[in-house]
């Protein structure tokens, strides 16, 4: 916890913005100027004594408090350049500057704006004498009964009439009268809409738009809508006369337009924006607009938000907010009820002591403070308005009613409230309508709102033969285009299995994706076929849209690994089906081959040739409900810290470690000729998977001390007691694929696979199988496994089996020479060390850097900054290598881009990530400063100071460090 924020204001809102502010992490306190009792003294709010009108000693104010951000709420200060002054002092301020906040304070601003736009409004005329107006009320072809005050009137300056005469009285109160003071000096009128008032409102940078539940505000003081307008009686959230489709269209027609004629006439709109709306037979209108969140609408809002309010507030200003949309609470909804002061809109008392505030706290109600004030150690009315009680539940009629017991515990003296809060939703709700699918359990727009998503997902995988784009009854490939002359197609169809649960027990789904994506492309590799392209099958009860986006995410990022479209898919809500939130995944793969390169070459196997087994990258998907049900029976749960020799991640995240994809690596080595055969170890193992691609007459034994065991098998054994033989037969034992060669290709092959830095080892050797005896003989597993991942050597294969531990893959990101580049090679070339560089990636073509990594034979990428809208797409690009290279590090030396917080998010901690401006291995003053010895050890941070000539030189390497 670090930032300290300053909210502006005393009322009800700017409790609740507080209130949210405060349970941020990133966020130390929060102060409140002016504030009231509610905003006094709590644990992380307090209030301050500083005057909000004078901006230049509260910029002084801010910069003597360390304030890392102000958050303006109500619409005075924001009219009077509040955000502005306080920006060009040098402090942070949401909120939209004095220009753009004409849209509130200027009744006639806003509705020229909206004409000149095409901005769905009621019509209107403005005018400056009252004559001229009550002539055009009588007169006008329209029933110009709403007479607005047109600048800023505290929410109250807005008289609807029942008739024209009564029209013509508001218009001598407001402009004669002078009712609203000088905002009165300009008068509105406008059409009388007919229809159900809502309230929209959104987060906008500027350009994104990003709207928040829709919701409803009461402003008649007494129940049925009678009585006089006041301030706000209560509201509640959402609203549901609103559906998605609407609040859609009302984001599109209203909201987006708004911000992009802002854009246009050069005031941009950054802030809250709030669109009072009227639903009309016509379709939706905007009534007004306000530049702040409203009250209490903002009571209702913010308690359904899930994300973190300072970080969705950081990202507006950052003009990064379509890169942390926020998140709210759904099947919820929420009711605030206002507590008044007797009198009130006119004159009230004060000073009444309200007592209750425990009792409302243990119903588990939010009140918020308003009009109120600390005196004598007691809490008593200062306002109008004075608290509003907050009900959070699963429908608007629970929510409701545990308000009413707020409002029955909480008392003082001549409180007036309404007790009729969300009455005309509970009538909507109650209307007889017929079913639509959607009653079903079917949400055909959310369904379409996820192919939205998921559409440039699915482009990105497009490839020679196949431009993808989503939609259409079919996909279709061209093969002659992929550059086949006389193919051969194959195709596979798999699951995940029941590592599904573990994934949605840990709610971890980026990932699961590449499992279904490596089960299938690499099931038609051991045909020899090249993955062309790929459809999924997504199914489940209810569609949960960031679930189901990052699922396809997921498959969509291993496609490209894969080289493979991502052609199309099926996604199925099924109600009734599945229990909430878990879902099935199917995938099916489609590639090819030219016919003399299918595999296996079953008349070419003999006797002697030699099995090389390719690393896994752990358990793959196969065995898992045996694996659950060890789980299940140990003492360790999926959150539990995974079990020694594993790493530092939790035993969830271990077993969800994605299946490898082989194409990239082995369809080169496939298509050389030298390999008569290819088994992707899947379920089965690895005595039911070998066989599959063996003439009947030939078996292999193998030898479980020639290759890695990886950790998680040895403890699975252990815990679960299994055999020898149950291990092999259930999983990989730490071999995902096995190719069968013949003894004089074997060191050929074996290098051709580690100049791509994987692991491949000789594992064992074809032989004759008489009828009736084992196909596949492990000998030496449980040995092996007892030695907890280390790699033994075999002298019986010694020419063919080289030991060596695991290195750690390291991606060097580059922008020019590579001073440092050089250093890095070296140091990873020696020998003895225990990392490689396995890719180097620059955002420019064509520089000095590229060519030394070439000329060391390390694979390069141009990713072109320039080709990309903004820092995220370019990102994405980069974290694309970086995942096809199956990257442990990444080095930034010399990398001349500033990287987005989703990046440095994914690859600081999850990975490791690491800047320097020397090198991993620095060479100076004829000293070696060795940083890459090993990467194993405990994660830390330091800053090494280095003195060369006369220069201090300082770099730091964030979370993990060589010994």
């Amino acid at each position: 916890m670090t930032a300290r924020v300053l909210v502006i204001g005393s009322g009800g809102r700017e409790h609740t913005l507080a209130w949210k502010l405060a349970q941020s992490i990133h966020v130390k306190q929060v102060l409140v100027a002016p504030g009231n009792a509610g905003t006094a003294c709590s644990e992380k709010i307090s209030n301050a004594a500083i005057s909000v009108s004078d901006h230049t000693a509260l910029a002084q104010f801010c910069k003597d408090e360390s304030i890392e951000l102000v958050v303006v709420g109500p619409e005075a200060p924001l009219a009077a350049g509040i955000v502005e002054n306080l920006t060009s002092a040098g402090v942070r301020c949401f909120g939209p500057t004095a220009k753009a906040a004409q849209l509130e304070s200027s009744k006639r601003f806003a509705k020229e704006f909206m004409d000149r736009h095409g901005i769905p409004t009621a019509r209107w005329r403005a005018f400056t004498t009252p004559e001229e107006a009550c002539s055009f009320i009588m007169s006008a072809d329209f029933p110009a009964l709403v007479v607005k005050a047109s600048g800023l009137a505290a929410g109250k300056g807005v008289i609807v009439a029942k008739n024209q005469e009564e029209a013509c009285r508001a218009v001598q109160e407001i402009m004669q009268e002078k009712a609203f003071g000088a905002a009165g000096e300009t008068i509105v009128i406008e059409e009388l809409l007919e229809g159900e008032e809502v309230s929209c409102l959104c987060f906008t940078d500027g350009s994104t738009v990003a709207p928040m539940p829709p919701a409803q505000d009461h402003k008649r003081l007494l129940e049925g809508d009678l009585g006089p307008n006041t301030g706000g009686m209560g509201a509640y959230c959402p609203a549901p006369q609103v559906s998605k489709d609407l609040l859609l269209k009302i984001k599109n027609a209203v909201l987006q337009k708004t911000v992009d004629g802002m854009q246009q006439e050069g005031t941009p709109y950054v802030g809250i924006l709030y669109a009072g709306i009227m639903l009309t037979k016509d379709g939706p209108k905007v009534l007004e607009f306000n530049c702040r969140f409203g009250d209490p609408e903002c009571q209702v809002i913010l308690p359904l938000l899930k994300s973190d309010l300072f970080e969705v507030v950081q990202s507006t200003l950052d003009g990064q907010l379509c890169t942390s949309l926020p998140a709210w609470l759904e099947n919820h909804a929420a009711v605030t009820v206002v507590m008044a002061s007797k009198g009130y809109p006119g004159a009230y008392t004060t000073g009444m002591e309200i007592t209750g505030f425990p009792e409302a706290q243990a119903l588990g109600l939010q009140v918020f403070h308003a009009g109120t004030a600390l005196r004598e150690g007691k809490v008593v009315t200062s306002g109008g308005r004075v608290l509003t009680v907050t009900a959070v539940q699963e429908n608007l009629m629970s929510a409701l009613e545990e308000a009413k017991k707020g409002l029955a515990a909480l008392q003082f003296e001549g409180a007036v409230y309404r007790t009729d809060i969300g009455s005309r939703a509970l009538a909507f709700l109650r209307q007889p309508r017929g079913l639509t699918y959607k009653d079903s359990g079917v949400d055909i727009a959310a369904g379409n709102m996820l192919v939205k998503k998921i559409q440039p997902l699915a482009k990105a995988t497009s490839r020679p033969g196949c431009d993808v784009d989503l939609g259409d009854f079919a996909g279709l490939f061209d093969l002659k285009a992929a550059g086949f002359k006389d193919p051969l197609l194959a195709s596979g169809t798999d699951g995940v299995g029941t590592k599904l649960k573990i994934a949605q027990l840990c709610n971890k789904h980026d990932t699961i994706g590449q499992d279904l994506v490596a089960m299938c492309v690499n099931d038609i590799l051991a045909q020899g076929a090249e993955p062309l392209f790929f459809l999924d099958y997504f199914s489940c009860g209810k569609l949960d849209l960031s679930t189901a986006e990052a699922v396809v995410a997921g498959i969509a990022k291993a496609c490209g690994q894969a080289g493979c479209a991502l052609l199309g898919g099926e996604t199925a809500e099924m109600p009734d089906m599945y229990p909430p939130g878990e879902y099935d995944l199917a995938g099916f793969a489609v590639g090819a081959m030219e016919r003399d390169q299918k595999l296996p070459h079953l008349e070419r196997i003999t006797e002697g040739d030699v099995v090389i087994g390719i690393a896994s990258s752990g358990l793959h998907s196969n065995g898992f409900s045996l694996v659950r049900k060890i789980v299940a029976q140990s003492s360790l749960q999926y959150s539990s810290p995974a079990p020694d020799g594993c790493g530092d991640q939790t035993l969830g995240d271990l077993l969800l470690t994605p299946t490898r994809i082989y194409s990239h690596l082995l369809l080169p080595v496939l298509r050389s000729g030298h390999v008569k055969a290819f088994a992707h170890i899947t379920g089965g193992g690895l005595l039911e998977n070998i066989p599959r691609v063996l003439p009947p007459k030939c078996g292999v034994d193998l030898d479980a001390r020639t290759w890695r065991i990886p950790r998680i098998f040895s403890w699975l054994q252990q815990e679960g007691q299994l055999s020898e033989e149950e291990m092999a037969r259930t999983f990989n034992c730490g071999v995902g694929a096995a190719l069968v060669v013949s003894k004089d290709q074997t060191e050929r092959i074996l290098r051709d696979i580690r100049q791509h830095q994987e692991e491949a080892w000789v594992i064992g050797s074809v032989v004759a199988c008489p009828e009736g005896s084992p196909r596949v003989k492990v000998n030496n597993l449980a040995e092996a496994m007892q030695m907890n991942g280390s790699v033994m050597e075999n002298s019986s294969l010694k020419n063919h089996c080289s030991v060596q531990p695991t290195k750690a893959r390291v991606a060097v990101l580059i922008s020019g020479t590579g001073s440092n580049l050089q250093a890095l090679i070296d140091s990873t070339q020696d020998p003895n060390s225990s990392s490689h560089i396995v890719v180097v990636i620059s955002n420019k073509a064509a520089v000095a850097g590229l060519e030394k990594a070439e000329r060391a034979g390390i694979p390069t990428r141009v990713i072109n900054h320039k080709l990309y809208k903004n820092r995220v797409e370019f990102d994405n690009a980069v974290d694309q290598v970086l995942e096809e290279f199956s990257t442990d590090i990444v080095c930034l030396a010399g990398f001349m881009r500033i990287l987005s917080g989703p990046f440095v998010r994914k690859w600081n901690g999850k990975q490791k990530l690491f800047d320097t401006t020397l090198s991993s291995q620095l060479k100076m003053d004829s000293r070696m400063v060795n940083l890459t010895a090993s990467l194993s050890s405990e994660i830390f941070t330091m800053i090494f100071y280095f003195n060369i000539g006369h220069n201090l030189i300082s770099f730091s390497l964030p979370k993990r460090v060589a010994q």
